[in-house]
């Protein structure tokens, strides 16, 4: 893990939040390449789930909502974890994640476990009193189910179908901890899909394999991968059915997504908390159906964490050691490098330039000449650009650059004004 974690410094994936005070602990930014890969990773998500299907839509909800809806949900009342504190090293651990000492210190002087809730408060209004307490939503599901009515009224879709969301969220986990694996502010990509009751299990094992199959279609190895049902005594009191996607980080298996039959427990709850009948209408049928509700629910974050780890290569090459990023052509942050070989002669770097600038605005690419060109080669290869595209004497004369390959190294002569074609067959 220390490998990716000064990888991720080096090259722009994440920075320490705050970092020039210190750093703020659990919190991390986003540097160029880390931007691009978690938009890639959402924008690969959104068009397998929404602009892919036709039956789901999105939704974009408030991240402040009425304190009732944490109420009707249980947040309010049962989200919470029990907490230990050590009185030698003051540090403050999750009761299920020790084992009669400090992970810290080792010390035995623990004191008793007590409940610590993990929603964050804050006021709306210049008031801070009970009156104005809201949370900082710790999932986005709820914005979609007292959403449910408007979608259903706006959409005119049938059942079965889904809607889709992808937003921030916030838990004040007790013991957050592998960099961006479990953070207090997160990311998530989550979809409730509304189903008639009778056809609950068919959908959720429908998108149990569905999920499960679109990491391996970006990429991922699928030794890395694998489905763990949940016990009976794991599950959510609502809950029907629960599986795990999990994938082999460094510091062992951990959850990656989970797919849920949540039921019919959220509309019941919202609808019996709002007053508002939450209820489909089936115009065929003539009956009202309160739908069960499959959720597949993910994070930007962890999934990010995750393709790069599994992105990650090492090999020899003339006796020293290349780092390469191998991320699928829809996840690379940077599809091309266009690079001049010869910095110093003016003429090269104007046509390495107007290559640069006319590839741009169809492909993710950078240029750059602050190096020979086998550094360049290797500073690609380690935020994991598809291609490098070197402008040489030669191609002064012939207008043809050379396009090599991250994955084999190989090279070809490709004509400049061929280029965008190229990449459009390699691409798409």
């Amino acid at each position: 893990m220390e490998k990716i974690v000064s990888l991720c410094k080096r090259r722009g994936f994440i920075f320490q939040g705050s970092e020039i005070y210190g750093g703020l602990a659990n919190t991390w930014d986003y540097g160029p390449y880390g931007t691009e890969l978690k938009r890639n990773i959402k924008e690969a998500w959104w068009q397998a789930n929404v602009r892919g299907r036709a039956d789901m839509v999105g939704l974009d909800a408030a991240i402040l909502m009425h304190p009732k809806v944490w109420e009707a949900s249980g947040h309010t009342q049962n989200f919470s974890d029990l907490s230990v504190d050590c009185r030698n090293c003051k540090k403050r651990w999750r009761a299920d994640h020790i084992q009669g000492k400090c992970p810290e210190c080792g010390s035995q002087d623990l004191t008793e476990a007590r409940i610590f809730n993990l929603m964050y408060k804050t006021y709306q209004g210049p008031v801070e009193d009970a009156a104005n307490l809201v949370y900082l939503r710790p999932e986005t599901a709820q914005g979609i189910f007292v959403n449910f009515l408007n979608i259903v009224d706006v959409s005119r879709k049938k059942l079965p179908f889904g809607i889709a969301q992808i937003g921030k969220s916030f838990r004040n986990e007790i013991t957050p901890g592998n960099i961006t694996f479990r953070t207090r502010e997160f990311e998530q990509m989550e979809i409730e899909y509304f189903v008639r009751p009778e056809e609950s299990k068919k959908y959720y094992e429908y998108w149990v394999q569905e999920r499960y199959d679109w990491y391996l279609r970006l990429g991922m190895k699928k030794e890395n991968l694998r489905l763990r049902p949940h016990d009976q005594g794991e599950l959510a009191h609502y809950a029907k059915a629960c599986s795990d996607i999990e994938y082999q980080f460094p510091f062992g298996w951990s959850e990656l997504e989970g797919i849920a039959n949540r039921g019919d427990f959220d509309l019941v709850q919202h609808s019996k908390f709002s007053g508002k009948e939450l209820s489909y209408f089936d115009t065929n049928t003539k009956e009202k159906i309160v739908p069960y509700v499959i959720e597949p629910s993910g994070g930007v974050d962890r999934a990010a964490l995750a393709f790069l780890v599994d992105a990650y290569y090492e090999e020899k090459v003339k006796d020293e050691t290349r780092v390469v990023l191998k991320f699928s052509k829809e996840l690379a942050p940077t599809k091309a490098a266009v690079l001049p070989l010869l910095k110093n002669r003016p003429e090269i770097v104007e046509l390495a330039k107007k290559i640069y600038q006319d590839l741009r605005g169809s492909f993710a690419c950078v240029y750059d000449d602050t190096a020979a060109i086998g550094k360049l080669y290797r500073r690609q290869d380690e935020v994991g650009t598809l291609f490098c595209l070197t402008v040489d004497v030669q191609s002064l004369e012939d207008k043809q650059v050379t396009v090599r390959d991250r994955d084999t190294m190989l090279q070809e002569r490709i004509s400049v004004d061929k280029l965008k074609e190229y990449f459009n067959n390699k691409l798409h």
